[in-house]
């Protein structure tokens, strides 16, 4: 059986964070924003922001490790799995020929996942692309009860949507990243 790695945090405040409130990216300190729309943007960017810092530090290998045996999942494959779902977003709020799929087959973003940092830097690229695109696309329709797409799915639904994805693969990353070097926090 593989040892696993001894369990650690960079945070010195709060033994259970991920980092210090100060040096944590995401704590901007001020007041929460006004708003729902504002509200559902802010913890979808933390969400994101989250997902990254769950992976830095680590090289093309720690990112493409499947972990958690027996899953295909890896870090550098939530990365890549965000991409594309990010990309069929737009699918379904767009009324135009649907943008094919990223990476091919269904679950290539994870099984085709591997340790070389070009496709590293290549799944990064996408996911920012891919995120830059779906929020361009929603920009323009500030209204939460819109209904987008084919299927009618409203605004508000696809942000929360958004934010379930991105919370539930966080806590996929937490798992991932302590089997692969020990590191812990929320």
């Amino acid at each position: 059986m593989t040892e696993r790695p001894a369990r650690w945090t960079q945070a010195t405040v709060y033994p259970d964070m991920w980092a210090d409130p100060g040096e944590d990216p995401r704590e901007s300190g001020g007041a929460a924003p006004d708003g729902e729309l504002a509200t559902l943007r802010d913890y979808l960017t933390n969400y994101r922001m989250t997902l990254r810092m769950k992976c830095e530090g680590l090289d093309a290998e720690q990112l493409a490790r499947r972990s958690v045996p027996p899953s295909t999942m890896s870090l550098l494959g939530l990365v890549r799995h965000l991409a594309e779902v990010e990309r069929d977003w737009r699918n379904w709020i767009g009324d135009g020929e649907p943008l094919p799929k990223l990476y091919g087959r269904r679950d290539a973003d994870f099984d085709e996942a591997v340790a070389e940092q070009a496709q590293v830097d290549a799944a990064y690229g996408d996911l920012e692309r891919e995120q830059a695109a779906t929020d361009a696309a929603l920009a323009g329709h500030p209204d939460l009860g819109e209904r987008l797409g084919e299927d009618g799915i409203s605004v508000r639904e696809l942000l929360v949507h958004r934010i379930e994805e991105y919370a539930r693969h966080c806590g996929h990353a937490d798992l991932l990243r302590e089997c692969v070097d020990g590191r812990v926090g929320q």
